[in-house]
């Protein structure tokens, strides 16, 4: 479920984009929004048209269409389709070689492709592109539609590159009634959000109202429509010539409004908070789009994000504003065309440069440039705008890959000198491109000494470990000693052994800080005595936190030691050596106040420790759980069950507080194993006696205090609840 934000007017912030709200959700949104997508789309769409070389009307039909047809069936429903200024110079050439008729034939079988990739689900193949090539994309669209929009505030025309804009934005006289109409709609666009309860209506709406309105006795360019709605329209007809070329230009009209389909899908994902985009939908939708457009003799449709993003800043919150959107073109076309040409292009060019430098996000290059990735993001943008949309994200693909490969070889080799030799520390994932690398670290090492190879590594190819396994004979060939200590994963073993370094093994290792000592230290000849203590385990395993584990952990040790401890949970357990609390809790320093003890008693007597520990817990640290946690294979049951502690020990008077215990599960039958049933009925029993302290009793009746009996089965590796009123197993459920 989508959690509600507050709506922004900036079409590169994130929005929120659903629920709907019904009926009313759509006037309140989605109908405004409609309109200035239909402002902005008639002219981009008459724009394409002339830029083709189609006829004028051919780009409303596919802003129509684009609109009712791929609005409906659409996978991102606040995209906007239409004919789009990417396409420009692959239609430009179809139509000066096939004719119009005949593009529109190449159209409609274009479309009908689209439909067999969406059916293949192969849209989904888009989500697989480097956030930076996304983000890179929007910046370079955003640039190209703000040069584009400032030559026509000048009072000059848009161009379909962005050097031909530049050139004429130098280069045409400046019509200083149209740099006004320009001013004032973005000044409204700035400054309509900032005023109270504007909410009702977006900003690009108020701005284009404002500027006609305020420009009736100027004399500005405005929006023209052709006398004929239907004039130079054709029906589809089958292409002539060679067989090849048609096919070729069909498949690459379908590929080229895929990938813009598609991309700005993406995008407009990374524009608003609601429901992610189907691209296998998506693609459906476009081809059916396409297929309708062709029959009806339009331009190819396709997702554009300059519409798709107004959708979004205007507020649009449904499907519905991009269907509506379409019936206004229609409309307006047929028969109200006359109130169209009343708006200043000038007003249309404001709005579309706002909305382009806000794709153009400052915070999200920062920080892109702190991940390393801003080279991928800024050939983007430069090849969208110098070459355009296809060119500049496969361009920007190229970037991200040798990103991707440079990192790949940034292998880290270090050389630590240790008492009877040294610890050469290998880090990264290791593959042929960073062999050389990877030798030179190695050869750096002394000759002759015991060196321990020490592998933290995500990967392993049969390049880098043949550069590892030469190393090695030489190394030892010439006296030396080499051990190879994998610490994350097993990959030199498999290489090893001949398995393929991509097929998944039960061998990796688990990690330090929860295996035992003898799964990963290795015994040393003791030679020298001042060598002795680094035989001993706990100082082995204390030197390895030291070395590898105390600085992940530091952080948060220090904010624990800054302001107390205030963990949530008392948990009594027992001493067993193999039951590990913050293992099994998956918890960390600070959340378990432990009581540790032969079999987890509570005893009734009130023994001073335990009874010391849960005032403690109760009235100081207030915890919110006290957790009794028993075990499979526990000693103490089995001395209870046999009887076996010695007569007059520490033991045996220890384990007199667990004779209710005894009692419980002498009533009580079970399936389990005598000694299993004993733990389990144990565990009921003292959540019983926890509920004698007069603390406990108080803090449970408020309830601010909640008992929990739980059971942890050391072989299975499994925790189990216990209920107490039946002294039974239960799992665990969140």
């Amino acid at each position: 479920m989508n959690r509600p934000r507050p709506n922004k007017s900036h079409a590169g912030e994130h929005t929120t984009a659903g629920p709907p709200g019904g009926l009313a959700g759509v006037l309140r949104h989605d109908l405004p929004a409609s309109v200035v997508v239909f402002l902005i789309a008639v002219p981009l769409s008459l724009g394409v048209a002339a830029a083709t070389g189609a006829p004028l009307m051919a780009g409303l039909v596919s802003a129509a269409v684009g609109g009712v047809v791929a609005g409906a069936l659409s996978g991102s429903p606040l995209s906007v389709s239409g004919p789009s200024a990417g396409m420009v110079v692959v239609i430009a050439g179809v139509i000066a070689e096939h004719g119009w008729a005949a593009t529109a034939a190449i159209t409609l079988a274009a479309g009908l492709v689209q439909v067999v990739l969406g059916l293949l689900k192969l849209g989904r193949l888009a989500l697989s592109l480097s956030p930076a090539v996304v983000h890179g994309m929007l910046a370079g669209v955003g640039l190209s539609i703000a040069v584009g929009q400032f030559a026509v505030v000048l009072g000059g025309t848009a161009a379909t590159s962005v050097l031909d804009n530049l050139a004429r934005a130098l280069t045409t006289e400046v019509s200083w009634a149209a740099v006004l109409v320009g001013a004032l709609t973005v000044a409204v666009l700035l400054l309509w959000p900032r005023l109270p309860r504007t909410a009702l209506l977006p900003a690009p709406l108020v701005a284009v109202l404002a500027a006609t309105l305020a420009t009736g006795g100027l004399d500005v360019a405005r929006v023209d429509l052709p006398d004929d709605p239907l004039a130079g329209l054709a029906l589809p007809q089958l292409p002539s010539g060679d067989l090849g070329g048609v096919v070729l230009a069909v498949l690459v009209v379908a590929v080229v409004v895929s990938m813009d389909s598609l991309l700005s899908a993406v995008a407009l994902d990374k524009l608003h908070d609601g429901p992610r985009a189907d691209l296998d939908r998506e693609l459906v939708a476009q081809g059916a789009a396409n297929a309708v457009a062709g029959v009806l003799g339009g331009l190819p449709v396709s997702a554009a994000i300059a519409r798709s993003s107004t959708n979004v800043a205007a507020g649009a919150r449904s499907r519905a504003s991009t269907v509506l959107h379409g019936l206004w073109i229609a409309l307006f076309a047929l028969a109200l065309g006359s109130v169209l040409e009343l708006i200043p292009l000038a007003a249309l060019a404001g709005v579309l440069l706002v909305v382009g430098l806000r794709l153009v996000s400052v915070p999200r290059m920062r920080a892109l440039w702190r991940h390393g990735e801003f080279t991928a993001y800024a050939v983007t943008a430069l090849g969208v705008v110098a070459l355009g949309l296809v060119e500049g994200v496969l361009l920007g693909v190229a970037a991200a890959a040798v990103r991707s490969l440079h990192r790949l070889t940034r292998t880290s080799v270090r050389v630590e000198p240790e008492p009877d030799g040294c610890r050469v520390v290998i880090r990264g994932s290791l593959v042929f491109l960073g062999a050389g690398r990877l030798v030179r670290g190695l050869r750096s090492v002394p000759l002759g000494q015991r060196v321990v190879l020490e592998l933290h590594i995500d990967f392993l190819d049969h390049g880098a470990y043949e550069a590892i396994d030469e190393w090695r004979t030489g190394y030892e060939r010439l006296g030396g000693q080499v051990e190879v200590d994998e610490v994350h994963d097993t990959w030199f073993s498999k290489a090893t052994r001949g398995i393929p370094a991509l097929r998944k093994t039960p061998m990796s290792p688990p990690p330090r800080w929860f295996a035992p000592w003898s799964h990963w230290q290795r015994q040393r000849a003791v030679t020298v005595p001042r060598q002795r203590e680094d035989a001993d385990p706990m100082i082995r395993g204390m030197h390895e936190f030291e070395r590898t584990t105390a600085p992940l952990v530091r952080p948060f040790l220090a904010e624990l030691a800054a302001r107390g401890q205030r963990p949530r949970q008392l948990f009594i357990t027992c001493a067993d050596s193999r039951v590990v609390p913050n293992l099994i809790t998956t918890s960390g320093p600070g959340d378990l106040f432990c009581v540790r003890n032969i079999g987890n008693l509570v005893p009734l007597d009130g023994d001073a420790s335990v009874g010391a520990a849960i005032e403690y817990a109760v009235e100081v640290l207030a915890v919110k759980t006290i957790a009794v946690c028993g075990h499979s294979d526990c000693g103490a049951m089995k001395a209870l069950v046999n009887g076996s502690a010695r007569p007059g020990s520490r033991l045996h008077e220890w384990l007199r507080a667990a004779e209710p215990s005894l009692i419980r599960f002498h009533a009580a039958s079970s399936e389990l194993p005598a000694v299993e049933h004993l733990a389990v009925a144990n565990v009921a029993q003292q959540l019983d006696n926890l509920m004698t302290y007069p603390s406990v009793r108080e803090a449970v009746s408020a309830g601010a205090l909640h008992l929990v009996g739980m059971y942890f089965d050391i072989s299975a590796a499994r925790v189990y609840l216990v209920d107490p009123t039946q002294a039974a197993l239960r799992p665990v459920h969140t």
